[in-house]
């Protein structure tokens, strides 16, 4: 009789069993975008600046005019105008929204990627549940972007992979160097001291330890998967050059191979304090084109009805200029882009008024946002965690209610 595990061996179940399990994209635009510049542009207001607004696909529904193939498949995507959260600072706000509650004190949440990784995960993938793909893979100014605690009380197996920069050399540099079967060994002697010292001590530290282990083993297996150049050319160049745009390539790749979840960071490009419309005028044509593509891949793959995509960031920017040109932080009134996966298509919801200072239909706060991710994926928002001699905690709190209107 073939077991369970032994039915993930066969070639043909494996792959409808992919095909069939749910993805999450997550385009995380760190540092912020300005909304005036992307999903709801006010042109020919002091908060609009100088770009115009162009039709969509979606009737009466404007884009920015940086943003022209995007315009041209609204009619695929969904834009929430009305997002409205508390924080101010880019730690604080970056937390908010990797993790959807506010931070309770003493106890740290999973992030978003760790709960996909926990629930949608592939029993014996090779490809981590949970891959962060990061041009400045050290991290940057901002801690929560450094190698926190991403999975919080779930444990370090629902841990992030992070990678960046050249990604062959990267993952194979783990089996370089050491023969085969030297390597064996030295796997069994890991695996029989870290199961003794679990035993013993009764230690979660040793089980997630072991978990790392075979995350990186499964990786150098999978080492073409991270291969930027395995990619064909023309689609390389149809995404772009830049580092984001060729990490988003990769994520669809990724997902394609079964990867539940895969957030593709741009460092701190969009916190444009200075030189806002220059700066944006290079920034959103990127992200329209990897948008574009990405979402109409997904889609002539026969994936986007599995993949759940999200585009945003921690916040949104100010209707008004800074004495630099720039733009600051403004949690009040901001929006961002999801589709795919559980999600009708080609729904603007929320409104701000004619500057764009406050919401004044259907605010939307990080809850709500997370409750309907969750169950886009078929993940109850509401579960409470097993957390034995801890408080009570809940994927996301206060029964918060999902977008209605987004969901199919």
């Amino acid at each position: 009789m073939t077991s369970f595990t032994g039915l993930f061996q066969n070639p043909l179940f494996a792959a409808q069993t992919k095909k069939a399990g749910k993805h999450c994209i997550l385009l995380w635009l760190c540092g912020a975008p300005s909304q005036f510049e992307t999903w709801d542009p006010k042109p020919g207001r002091p908060s609009g600046g100088p770009f115009r607004s162009i039709p969509t696909k979606i009737p009466g529904v404007h884009f920015s005019s940086l943003m022209p193939q995007c315009a041209s498949i609204a009619n695929k995507l969904n834009v929430v105008r009305s997002m409205k959260t508390a924080q101010t600072e880019h730690l604080q706000a970056i937390n908010l929204l990797q993790r959807g509650n506010p931070e309770r004190a003493g106890f740290t949440r999973p992030t978003l990627g760790s709960v996909c990784s926990q629930t949608l995960g592939q029993l014996d993938s090779p490809i981590p549940n949970f891959v962060l793909l990061d041009p400045i893979p050290g991290g940057n100014e901002f801690e929560a972007f450094k190698a926190g605690n991403w999975a919080g009380w779930l444990g370090a197996e629902y841990a992030p992979v992070r990678l960046g920069g050249d990604y062959t050399q990267f993952v194979e540099a783990a089996s370089e160097g050491i023969p085969q079967n030297d390597r064996e060994s030295r796997e069994t002697l890991r695996r029989f001291l870290t199961s003794k010292f679990e035993r013993d001590r009764k230690s979660g530290v040793a089980r997630t330890q072991n978990a790392a282990f075979e995350r990186l083993k499964g990786m150098t297996a999978s080492a073409d998967l991270f291969d930027l150049n395995k990619l064909p050319g023309k689609d390389r160049e149809r995404y772009g050059s830049g580092s984001f745009a060729q990490h988003s390539l990769m994520a669809l790749n990724l997902v394609a191979h079964g990867a539940p979840f895969v957030m593709v960071a741009n460092g701190m490009n969009w916190d444009n304090h200075v030189f806002q419309h220059e700066i944006h005028q290079m920034l959103v044509p990127e992200l329209d084109r990897v948008v574009f593509n990405l979402v109409t891949d997904l889609e002539q793959r026969g994936l986007l009805d599995s993949t759940l995509v999200i585009a945003m960031g921690e916040f949104g920017r100010t209707p008004w200029m800074n004495p630099a040109r720039g733009r600051d932080h403004y949690p009040n009134a901001w929006s961002m882009m999801m589709t795919g996966c559980g999600l009708k298509r080609g729904i603007v919801t929320g409104a701000t008024d004619k500057d764009g200072v406050d919401v004044v239909e259907k605010p939307y706060d990080e809850q709500n946002l997370f409750a309907t991710i969750f169950t886009a994926l078929g993940i109850d928002p509401h579960a409470e965690y097993d957390l034995p001699g801890m408080p009570t905690f809940h994927r996301v709190e206060n029964q918060a209610s999902p977008i209605g209107e987004l969901l199919a």
